[in-house]
């Protein structure tokens, strides 16, 4: 059983910082991608930024130049780091994982999310 665990989130003040963090636990054999997808009420769930195991990077226009996405591999944990924080970043933020369980077997994994609230 693997779970995806977040944390950090939390009230912030418009141009404020907040990192979260993402752990993976369980029978892994390795991780493919991690990435932080972001939702609000009545509106579908949209992609923040994801990373490969590698390194690659992938991040929505809106949080260019102010999110970075790491990953370390050896603690299965993904984190991302929040500057100049705005209001309309406030939502849900979900963990999201491709998983490999075994060498041939490969899941994806959702965490429940954390909230993130950028107000003054």
């Amino acid at each position: 059983q693997v779970q995806l665990v977040e944390s950090g989130g939390g009230l912030v003040q418009p141009g404020g910082s907040l990192r979260l963090s993402c752990a993976a636990s369980g029978t892994i054999f390795s991780i493919n991608t991690m990435g932080w997808y972001r939702q609000v009420p009545g509106k579908e769930r949209d992609l923040v930024a994801t990373i490969t195991s590698g390194g690659s990077t992938n991040y929505a226009d809106s949080v260019k130049g102010r999110f970075t996405i790491s990953i370390d591999n050896a603690k299965s944990t993904v984190y991302l780091q929040m500057n100049s924080l705005k209001p309309e970043d406030t939502a849900v933020y979900y963990c999201k994982s491709n998983i490999l369980l075994t060498s041939t077997n490969r899941r994806l994994y959702w965490g429940k999310g954390t909230l993130v609230t950028v107000s003054s």
